[in-house]
């Protein structure tokens, strides 16, 4: 049995992100598969490099078809099907327009009104074809590119956990930046510090969860400004400029890290009321909403404990 009172760390930089893995035994080895395994992963769905299979995709745009592995495939599927929910803020063909802002990137910039229209018009998720008996992903007009980058890590996650598990690990955490995949509990539970906006390592509080995936998207992670407007990287699939609303970061609280990806987004388009009342038929999910208002929302706590760390906020909703 591991000792619950010795935790070993170790940390990679891989996905342009620190990474860190907390296990309950000294093994050397197993972190080095478990990054091994990040790396392959990050080489198949990257689109920040000139070849992954998710590039090769985006370079036959209006041309043809392109086989894939079928962990990409899945993939794709799924962020397909995430993109063509009702009024989804989610969209996996929004490519064009984030490499276009650049948001987090050198060279970012407010582009002009006709750009953004343009670009919208080859950000239709129902152009992006999938072929399940070939495995293949055509994207139909030239142009177009899927972006994995808002589902990628989850995916990443999910799989970590699965090989620790299959190799015999019980207990231990995996943080992808953002994305925290929990195994097993230790004496207490995890405990996950939800960031307070803008203001570096502060915590506005405490998350205590046990085999559980803890997922925060920020308006305050990437962002820049102009001419006094801040413009964040979580942008409107509707419109192609980034969403304007109450929100600061959205968190989820799920058994499946890449399900805190979808939701952490569709959250971000709903807003507090709406988000809410879609995950009344979701159990199994749920979400903590920092408003620029300083109130923190909670849609319900049957998964996880939070205790608050900073009285200049002050917790609202649901607490089931």
């Amino acid at each position: 049995m591991p000792d619950d009172s010795r935790v070993y760390s170790y940390s990679a930089v891989l996905m342009g992100s620190p990474i860190l893995l907390k296990l309950f035994s000294h093994d050397d080895a197993l972190a080095s598969r478990v990054f091994r395994l990040i790396k392959q992963y990050e080489d198949l769905l990257t689109v920040n490099r000139a070849h992954s299979q998710v590039m090769d995709i985006n370079h036959a745009a209006g041309q043809h078809p392109v086989s894939v592995s079928r962990p990409v495939f899945d993939l794709i599927r799924c962020a397909k099907a995430a993109s063509l929910l009702k009024d989804s803020a989610f969209n996996l063909a929004i490519g064009p327009l984030v490499k276009r802002w650049k948001i987090g990137f050198k060279g970012d910039s407010v582009p002009p009104a006709d750009e953004i229209a343009a670009l919208l018009a080859i950000t239709d998720p129902h152009e992006v074809v999938l072929d399940e008996r070939n495995g293949s992903v055509f994207l139909a007009r030239k142009g177009m590119e899927i972006d994995l980058g808002a589902i990628a890590k989850g995916y990443i996650a999910d799989r970590v956990r699965d090989y620790l598990h299959k190799a015999g690990t019980d207990l231990g955490l995996i943080n992808l930046g953002g994305n925290i995949q929990t195994l097993g509990s230790p004496e207490g539970g995890w405990s996950v510090g939800l960031k307070k906006p803008f203001a570096g390592d502060e915590l506005i509080g405490a998350l205590a969860v046990e085999n559980m995936s803890v997922v925060t998207s920020g308006t305050y992670e990437r962002f820049f400004e102009h001419y006094g407007k801040r413009y964040h990287h979580i942008l409107d699939p509707s419109t192609g400029y980034p969403l304007d609303n109450e929100l600061d970061s959205v968190t989820i609280v799920s058994k499946d890290s890449i399900d805190g990806d979808i939701w952490t987004t569709l959250m971000y388009g709903m807003g507090v009321e709406k988000g809410c009342a879609a995950l009344r038929a979701r159990p199994d999910i749920e979400a903590i909403f920092v408003t620029k208002t300083k109130e923190v929302a909670i849609s319900s706590m049957r998964h996880f404990r939070f205790t608050l760390l900073d009285n200049r906020y002050r917790i609202t909703g649901s607490t089931a």
